[in-house]
């Protein structure tokens, strides 16, 4: 489920978040779903048990996930919707990528057409 690139300029630690809101935003990962373990991750990918919880206790800090007694971490109910909302406030960066694009000569069907593939790609 889970991979680490140990070649990328990225943290371990910020891959797993990445990784964990993709599973979600794709379904993979449903409210209530448990998120495989600290430890199992550990062994699993070969990475120091901190780097695993520091990732963990980003995602419970934003209540994507949260600890269940004696199960352990689960998906919140509504955690699709809190990463959908932090990726909306991503949406001025692109109109600034587009403005730059645009400026630069790029054909507007050409930005659409990119824009089209991203989203045929993706469903």
């Amino acid at each position: 489920m889970f991979q680490i690139d140990p070649l990328s300029r990225k943290p371990i630690y910020e891959q797993l978040i990445e990784q964990c809101e993709a599973f979600i935003q794709s379904g993979l990962l449903k409210e209530g779903d448990l998120i495989p373990s600290v430890r199992s991750l550990s062994m699993d990918l070969s990475v120091n048990p901190n780097t695993i919880q520091k990732a963990f206790a980003d995602l419970s800090t934003r209540g994507i996930i949260r600890s269940v007694p004696g199960k352990g971490n689960v998906v919140c109910g509504n955690a699709a919707q809190i990463i959908s909302d932090k990726n909306r406030e991503k949406l001025d960066e692109f109109l600034s990528l587009l403005r730059l694009l645009a400026g630069s000569g790029i054909p507007r069907e050409e930005l659409i057409e990119y824009v089209n593939k991203a989203y045929q790609s993706h469903f």
